[in-house]
């Protein structure tokens, strides 16, 4: 697998206040890390991976076309814009992978035939279940 080095006029990182509980600090220190790719403008992706790139991202694909991370796990900025670069580093690794095509295939005929005998044998047993007919 080949890796990709994205440059840096298309990543942004701000920082914004994180929500939940965190004592003092949550209210008055921007901890949480909003990275954006330009998933629309990148010119290192080629237009395969940014579709498989898109679908993967789901709701993190925003109108403009902005791939949106948001991390706020760690309770400094350093650690969460490394968490932010780890997961769109995930993300583009795994668009990267172009699935393999599909080709039909065909059932044996021995498959068939144990098919068919299981079916068979499935009946039988469904009619020994039913009524007992006293023929005296």
């Amino acid at each position: 697998m080949s890796s990709i080095e994205i440059p840096e006029r298309e990543l942004s990182i701000s920082f914004v206040r994180a929500a939940g509980p965190g004592g003092q600090n949550v209210n008055k220190v921007s901890t949480a890390a909003q990275l954006r790719f330009d998933l629309a403008g990148s010119s290192v992706l080629n237009p395969a991976a940014k579709a498989r790139l898109r679908q993967l991202a789901g709701h993190r694909v925003i109108t403009d076309g902005s791939l949106l991370i948001v991390a706020r796990n760690h309770r400094t900025q350093e650690g969460n814009r490394r968490e932010a670069l780890e997961r769109l580093q995930k993300l583009i690794a795994a668009a990267l992978i172009e699935p393999k095509k599909r080709r039909a295939t065909r059932p044996t005929r021995a498959s068939q035939v144990r098919r068919v005998d299981s079916k068979v044998k499935h009946r039988r047993t469904k009619q020994l279940r039913g009524r007992v007919s006293h023929d005296d």
